[in-house]
C-alpha cells in the first residue's frame, strides 16, 4: 500500500474551536455541542446543550456533514476523543471546548480521518503535546497541526473505512445487546414485584439487618508486608458496577486482618462521590471501608436483594448527603427497609437473572473478539 506523508494541517482544511456562548437548557433554540456530546465516541443527541440560537442565526457555526469533533480540553484519559457528524441532528451548532476538523476532500476521506484520529500512531504523537493541569489537560491547535501521519490514496481510504465501519457497527450492536439485557432485567423485576421504593403491591417490608448480615469493610495495615497480591479479591468502589475482576487482591495474611463475605453478597458504596454504586461478590471477597456488604439470609435471594437495592440508590445518596463528604453509616444503612416477596417468586426472578447473565457472557465474549479484530484492522491500516 503506497502512502504519502502529510501534516494534520494539510489533511484538514480547517481546525477551529467552537462558538463561545452560554449554554443553558432553558435558553432553547438549536442544539449546540458540549464536551459531553461526544463522551461515548458518537454524537449523542441527548447530551447537547442549548444557547437560544434560532434557525438562520450563527449559520457559520453549523457543523457540516463529515466534520469531526475533537476533545482538546478534558481529563487526560479523554483528550483526543473524537466523533463524526453525519447530519444528526439536522442542525447542530459547534460549541466551545470541542475542536471541529473539516477534512480536505482531495487528501482525506472523512470516515478514514475519524479512524486516523483514533489510531495508536496519532495518539502517541498527540500525547507529546498534551499539557497537564489540575484535574484536566489540554492540547493546542498549533501542536495538533504539526503532527505528521502517513495516509494512502483517497480511494484506498474509502475501502479501509468501509471495513472498519462494519467492525465498529458489530461492536456497537454487541454493546447495545448487553445494555438491553440490563434493561430487560429491570423490566422483569418491575413486572414481578413493582417498584420496591413505593411498594404498591404491598409486600411485607423489613430492615436490612433483619434480612442478612450487614458489615463494613476494612483495609489491611499498610505497614505490614505481604498483605496484597494474593487469591482473595479486595473490592473498592471503582470495582463496583464493573464486569472486570477487582484490581487488587489479598493474601491469606491480608485476609486475616479484615473480614470477608461469601459469593453472592451485595456490596454497596456508602461514602464519597460514588455513594450508591453496587455490585455482587462473585467469590469470597474482602472490601474496603467505603463499602457496606449484605450477606442475605434465607428470606432473600441474592439476585433479588441486589436488584431491589438498586432502586434505593437515590435514597442512599439522599441520606448520605447531610455532610460535606457524603456518607451513610452502617447503623443507618442497615435500617433501610425493602419489600420481601415470597422466596419462591424471588427465585423465579433469579432464574431470569441467570438466563440474562449467560446471554451477557456470550455477548461479551463476542464483543471481545470483535474488538480484537477491530484493533488488528486498525493497526494494519495505520502502521
Amino acid at each position: 500500500m503506497i502512502k504519502a506523508n502529510h501534516s494534520i494541517d494539510e489533511l484538514f482544511v480547517r481546525i477551529r474551536n467552537g462558538l463561545p456562548v452560554k449554554n443553558q437548557p432553558e435558553l432553547g433554540g438549536l442544539p449546540i455541542t458540549r464536551i459531553e456530546t461526544i463522551a461515548s465516541g458518537v454524537i449523542d443527541e441527548k447530551r447537547v446543550g442549548f444557547s437560544g440560537i434560532k434557525p438562520g442565526e450563527k449559520s457559520d457555526w453549523l457543523l457540516n456533514d463529515g466534520d469531526i469533533l475533537f476533545s482538546h480540553i478534558n481529563s487526560p484519559a479523554h483528550i483526543g476523543k473524537v466523533a463524526i457528524y453525519v447530519d444528526e441532528p439536522p442542525e447542530l451548532i459547534h460549541g466551545m471546548n470541542l475542536l471541529a476538523f473539516t477534512p480536505n476532500p482531495d487528501l482525506l476521506h472523512p470516515k478514514f480521518g475519524l479512524y486516523l484520529l483514533r489510531s495508536k500512531e496519532f495518539k502517541r504523537e498527540l500525547a507529546k503535546s498534551v499539557k497537564p493541569a489540575v484535574n484536566q489537560a489540554s492540547v493546542a491547535i498549533a501542536d495538533i497541526k504539526k503532527i505528521r501521519v502517513n495516509v494512502p490514496k483517497v480511494s484506498e481510504q474509502k475501502r479501509i473505512a468501509a471495513i472498519l465501519d462494519k467492525a465498529d457497527s458489530l461492536r456497537r450492536k454487541r454493546q447495545q445487546a448487553i445494555s438491553l439485557a440490563d434493561d430487560f432485567l429491570r423490566a422483569v423485576f418491575l413486572d414481578m414485584f413493582g417498584d420496591p421504593v413505593t411498594n404498591l403491591k404491598g409486600w411485607p417490608v423489613s430492615e436490612l439487618k433483619a434480612l442478612g448480615q450487614v458489615s463494613t469493610g476494612r483495609t489491611p495495615p499498610g505497614d505490614k508486608p505481604g498483605m496484597f497480591d494474593g487469591e482473595t479479591p479486595f473490592v473498592t468502589p471503582g470495582d463496583l458496577e464493573n464486569d472486570a475482576p477487582a484490581k487488587r487482591s489479598l493474601t491469606e495474611a491480608g485476609v486475616a486482618e479484615v473480614s470477608t463475605v461469601r459469593s453472592g453478597a451485595t456490596l454497596v458504596c456508602c461514602i464519597g462521590a460514588t455513594i450508591g454504586k453496587m455490585g455482587k461478590a462473585t467469590q469470597r471477597s474482602a472490601f474496603n471501608q467505603q463499602i457496606n456488604a449484605v450477606e442475605w439470609n434465607g428470606l432473600v435471594d441474592d439476585d433479588y436483594g441486589l436488584a431491589a437495592l438498586r432502586f434505593f440508590k437515590a435514597e442512599i445518596a439522599r441520606q448520605g448527603a447531610s455532610t460535606t463528604l457524603p456518607i451513610l453509616k452502617k447503623s443507618s444503612f442497615e435500617k433501610l427497609r425493602i419489600p420481601v416477596p415470597p422466596i419462591e417468586l424471588q427465585q423465579a426472578f433469579a432464574e431470569q437473572v441467570a438466563t440474562a447473565e449467560r446471554l451477557r457472557f456470550s455477548t461479551k465474549t463476542s464483543l471481545a473478539e470483535i474488538e480484537s479484530l477491530q484493533a488488528a484492522l486498525q493497526n494494519e491500516s495505520f502502521a
